[in-house]
């Protein structure tokens, strides 16, 4: 079962970059670079992926995950 997600990132007028992953409620990540909140934000992605495979909302077998921005 693919899972495929899109990353938007944008920059904060502070100057922090915030990168969300589309279709995952809540995971944002805030970075000094677009480059660093788009590997936090993936972090989190994996992080809550795992956290729903433990529960059983998404099946194990045949699972990838990928992200684009």
């Amino acid at each position: 079962m693919p899972l495929h997600y899109k990353i938007e990132t944008e920059l904060e007028t502070d100057g922090r970059w915030i990168a969300e992953a589309v279709g995952l409620p809540g995971v944002l990540a805030y970075g000094q670079s677009e480059n660093d909140a788009i590997k936090r934000v993936e972090a989190l992605a994996l992080r809550v992926i795992a956290d729903r495979l433990e529960r059983e909302e998404v099946p194990a077998r045949d699972m990838s995950v990928s992200f684009s921005v």
